[in-house]
């Protein structure tokens, strides 16, 4: 089994843990995928979607400092900046620790991306936080909503 078969074997039992809501439990799988990557680690693409996963699992466990860090290094991995789901989970992170700056800079990367549905299944205090930092920010359509 080759470097990246055994780190995606090893990201599925961390997202099934996931899924489950076995975040800590999650993290094992994840953090072993981790260590299997070549140095420098962030070199790697794999250490993008590595490192988004342990932080959206910090962020679910409520370990905002930790999804703070863990996001934060995965910017600096390819294809990380622009990527609207981990500015996501940075903004909600930064949010929730009261860097509310940091939170309206990541959340507004994430809308700008994604567009209002990035916020459909997520608390609408962020979107709310959102609107009140930036003008024509607009909420996820409703499945019956055709106009505006």
């Amino acid at each position: 089994m080759s470097v990246r078969e055994l780190s995606e074997a090893l990201c599925a039992a961390g997202d099934a843990e996931a899924a489950r809501g076995q975040f800590a439990q999650a993290l094992k799988p994840y953090w072993a995928a981790w260590d299997l990557l070549p140095e420098p680690k962030v070199e790697w693409e794999a250490a993008t979607w590595i490192l988004g996963a342990i932080g959206d699992a910090n962020f679910l466990a409520a370990d905002f400092v930790a999804g703070r860090d863990n996001l934060g290094s995965a910017m600096h991995c390819p294809g990380a900046i622009g990527n609207p789901f981990l500015h996501l989970r940075l903004g909600q992170c930064q949010f929730e620790l009261g860097a509310l700056d940091r939170a309206a800079d990541e959340l507004m990367r994430a809308y700008m991306g994604a567009g209002p549905d990035i916020f459909k299944d997520q608390d609408p205090k962020y979107l709310r936080f959102l609107q009140s930092r930036a003008e024509g920010v607009k909420a996820p359509r409703k499945w019956w909503q055709f106009w505006n």
